[in-house]
Order: structure tokens, then C-alpha cells, then sequence
């Protein structure tokens, strides 16, 4: 299996267009993308607020990539990131290269003391990570089956989540 032969590491800036790549290619068939994906990684990483950006390497080459910013809760909670996008290669999807930048990303929250984790996503991959619909957070036009959040290390807050703005961003 390729995984074995796979790094996981941080990102350098030297990574910025091979990351662009492999997201744009990961999201191209994804009937539910936005397509602009890559644009959130792009504008995540101008505003400073890219807290945590792994690569998956593999021959030198990127092959995944996953990210995660700071949201904001209404109700004050702090320490609560959002996780995404998540980017794999589609000749090296369903490989396992997806799970260890999921592991590779709640590692590295949990060092940096982050409180939680929320993320928009497919219950049934996400939920082996232990990411659940909370009914008292919310994200806004998100159905909330698809809204999910990880406990690091406290309670789960309850309010409305608003990711940074970047997620926004169109180019």
C-alpha cells in the first residue's frame, strides 16, 4: 500500500502551488464542491489565519493536503478551529493517505491546546475520527447532519459557528 511510503509533514512555502494542484484535482468530480476550494487555502494563508497546514509527500511530490482555522462561536467559546479543506489525490484516494492528515491535523490541534473541532463533511467518513452532529452548534444554512464538531479537550460549546472569511473567497 502507498501509505507506508507517504510523509506526513508540515507545510513549507515552498508546498503553496503543489497544495493549489492537488486540491483543485481532488475536488474537481465532487458533485457537492464548490470548486473554489483551493481559493480558501489561498486566502486562509494571506490572512495569517492557516493555524495548521499538513501535506501528505509522497517521491517529492504533494500528494493530500489538510487544513484548519480559527472559528468563531457566538457564544464566546474560544480554542475552536475548523478543519478543511481536505485534499487527496484522486488516483491515491480511498489508500488511507486521507485518514493520517486527519489524524496528522487533531494531533496537531491537540498540542497546540486547541479546545474543538468542527468541520462540514460526510458523517459516515468523519465520524471514525469522533466527529458528531451537535445539536446546540450550528452552522447556518448547513444541514446539521453535515455539521459536525470534536471535543479536544472541554465541553462542547452551544451557538452559531462562523468560519473565517476566507472561506468565502472566489479567487
Amino acid at each position: 500500500m502507498v501509505t507506508e511510503y507517504v510523509q506526513i509533514r508540515p507545510e513549507t512555502a515552498a508546498d503553496a502551488e503543489a497544495i493549489d494542484a492537488v486540491t483543485v484535482a481532488a475536488f474537481l468530480e465532487a458533485a457537492h464542491a464548490a470548486h473554489t476550494e483551493q481559493f480558501i487555502v489561498r486566502a486562509l494563508r494571506r490572512a495569517g489565519a492557516l493555524t495548521v497546514s499538513i501535506v501528505a509527500e509522497l517521491d517529492g511530490g504533494v500528494v493530500g493536503h489538510v487544513a484548519a482555522s480559527p472559528v468563531a462561536v457566538s457564544n464566546g467559546a474560544t480554542g475552536w478551529f475548523g478543519l478543511g479543506p481536505l485534499s487527496v489525490r484522486p488516483d491515491l484516494q480511498r489508500q488511507g493517505l486521507g485518514s493520517r492528515l486527519m489524524e496528522a491535523v487533531l494531533q496537531r490541534l491537540r498540542e497546540l491546546g486547541a479546545a474543538g473541532c468542527v468541520l462540514v463533511g460526510d458523517p459516515a467518513y468523519y465520524r471514525r475520527f469522533g466527529f458528531r452532529p451537535e445539536p446546540g452548534l450550528v452552522l447556518p444554512e448547513v444541514p446539521a447532519e453535515y455539521f459536525q464538531a470534536l471535543s479536544l479537550g472541554g465541553p462542547i460549546p452551544e451557538g452559531v459557528v462562523a468560519f473565517h472569511p476566507a472561506f468565502g473567497a472566489t479567487e
